[in-house]
């Protein structure tokens, strides 16, 4: 089956399939924005609210550990163990004829995290997001399917290194990255219910209460440490880089709230380690972004501009990284920016990007709902074009980052460092410039402000 777009294409399905637990048809049908995976699709039925989780294609659905069914399952384990899931109430069938996915009772509060940062009490919300967290790695495995996998941490680094070959190798900090990883694997412990994607953006809030956690498709059994840091993560803090849990706290604070929870100490090397490890884990999880487009299998066009995000993960993996590098290597001056020269004769390709985005501000009101978020995207893509149409230095190379790989060089060569840094800053200026880390990051290793 292919690709169902659209509420009008939806609707006669997703009718079905309230039909069959009693449910209205469903009214005000709309995709909500968001979303680097799965599509959401927010309506009414009757006097209540539901979204329908689903894929955008039924191929989008192959190679992973395990379907929609399952992962219903699981989020009604967590609802009935405490934790603010919501309620599945229906499985799409292949007779409704729209795809795979479920629906769910929509939750109050909201899911976007700068709203959710503003709110007075993060303290609070931090505490509530510990709880949650470790009810969720409480819940055994006799109340959840058996489908649910394990995590070996060697093959998961070795699946890492297979992705970042499959992308061209090229990556020298993805490549330090990796290395680091099979050389400071941690001895397994008893594993726990990872959510998996425990961050802001998955989280729902309303005054300073947590009031859901959504997206539990990559749920797995593994050291409750990986979902610990992956929240901690600098992307996933936003525009609160120093407060270090989720952006809403310390991590002290976190830890303190989530051991009284749980009853288990928090292993700070373990912690680290996963940080590392789920850096890596997005970067190339943004890269291949890109190959689903490539596929045709979803020519959304988030997927290309989420993809060109690697670079935000890559400057904030070589800021955990260079914490073990010689402090000679640290104190080297980065080398100066090299800029093309501007352009005189024809216009550049930069220059095009810009016209077009321009123009596409100009009918933006004409715009709304998703082709509203789909047009703010496209003048982002247009954004990359102008700014990468100005930079020279490249992040790309296969010969380094192999090298790199292989252990034949190091952050303890003269002048490796140095040199990445002016990579990932360039590459970051392009793609995301407005990404919290990049002024932290130009601050710590040029001086600049």
């Amino acid at each position: 089956m292919g690709e169902i777009d659209g509420a009008s294409a939806l609707e006669p399905g997703l009718a079905k399939a309230l039909a069959r637990v009693g449910l209205a048809a469903p009214e005000g049908l709309r995709r909500l924005t968001g979303g680097a995976t799965m599509e959401s699709w927010f309506f009414s039925s009757g006097a209540e609210d539901f979204v329908l989780r689903r894929a955008p294609s039924l191929s989008f659905m192959e190679g992973r550990p395990f379907g929609h069914e399952v992962e219903a399952a699981i989020i009604n384990a967590a609802h009935n163990a405490g934790v603010m899931a919501p309620e599945v109430v229906v499985g799409l069938e292949p007779a409704d004829g729209i795809g795979s996915g479920f629906v769910m009772r929509a939750l109050p509060g909201t899911a976007e995290p700068r709203v959710i940062l503003d709110m007075k009490q993060p303290g609070r919300l931090l505490e509530e997001v510990a709880r949650d967290l470790a009810r969720i790695h409480a819940i055994p495995r006799s109340a959840l399917p058996d489908d649910v996998p394990e995590l070996d941490y060697a093959e998961a680094v070795d699946g890492l290194k297979q992705q970042f070959e499959d992308s061209g190798g090229d990556r020298p900090i993805i490549a330090l990255g990796l290395k680091w990883l099979r050389d400071h694997l941690p001895e397994p412990v008893e594993p726990v219910l990872n959510h998996g994607d425990f961050r802001l953006g998955n989280l729902l809030a309303e005054d300073s209460h947590l009031t859901g956690v959504l997206d539990w498709e990559l749920c797995h059994f593994g050291d409750r440490h990986e979902d610990l840091a992956f929240g901690c993560m600098a992307v996933w803090r936003f525009s609160r880089i120093d407060r270090l849990a989720l952006g809403l706290g310390s991590l002290k604070d976190y830890v303190v709230a989530y051991e009284q929870e749980s009853g288990f100490g928090v292993d700070l090397d373990r912690f680290r380690f996963w940080l590392i490890y789920r850096t890596v884990w997005w970067a190339l999880g943004c890269l291949r972004m890109a190959s689903f487009w490539r596929s045709g299998d979803d020519r959304m066009l988030e997927r290309v501009v989420i993809s060109r995000r690697t670079s935000e993960q890559e400057l904030d993996l070589l800021l955990l990284l260079e914490e073990d590098s010689p402090e000679e290597e640290r104190a080297r001056p980065v080398p100066p920016i090299e800029k093309r020269p501007e352009p005189q004769g024809e216009a550049s390709m930069g220059e095009i990007a810009s016209a077009i985005s321009e123009w596409l501000a100009t009918i933006k009101d004409r715009m709304e709902g998703h082709d509203r978020f789909q047009l703010a995207v496209a003048r982002n893509a247009l954004g990359m074009l102008a700014r990468g149409d100005q930079i020279v230095s490249e992040c790309e190379d296969r010969h380094l980052a192999q090298q790199l790989l292989r252990g034949e060089c190091s952050l303890r060569n003269p002048g490796v460092l140095a040199a990445l840094r002016r990579a990932a800053l360039d590459k970051l200026v392009a793609d995301v410039p407005k990404y919290p880390m990049l002024e932290r990051a130009r601050a710590k290793w040029t001086g600049e402000d």
